[in-house]
């Protein structure tokens, strides 16, 4: 075999195991459609407090907020 004959045939191997993939993905969602959407509500549910987690960037705390001090004309 050249080195030409040996890239065209991992090329056609990787095409039928891209081939084998799509078709084997496909068939498990049609095939278990019903239990890979009853997750989302709960995977909604989790990223709640994930956001809540990530969001805040790390400010460490609510005590680290400055609170300015009323001028003499404002209500305190």
């Amino acid at each position: 075999m050249t080195e030409q004959d040996e890239t065209s045939h991992h090329s056609r191997a990787g095409w039928v195991l891209y081939g084998f993939l799509a078709i084997a993905g496909f068939l498990l969602f049609t095939e278990h459609r019903a239990h890979l959407l009853g997750f989302l509500p709960y995977l909604f549910l989790l990223a709640c407090p994930l956001m809540h987690r990530f969001m805040h960037h790390g400010h460490g705390g609510h005590g680290q907020h400055t609170h300015q001090k009323p001028s003499a004309g404002e209500p305190k």
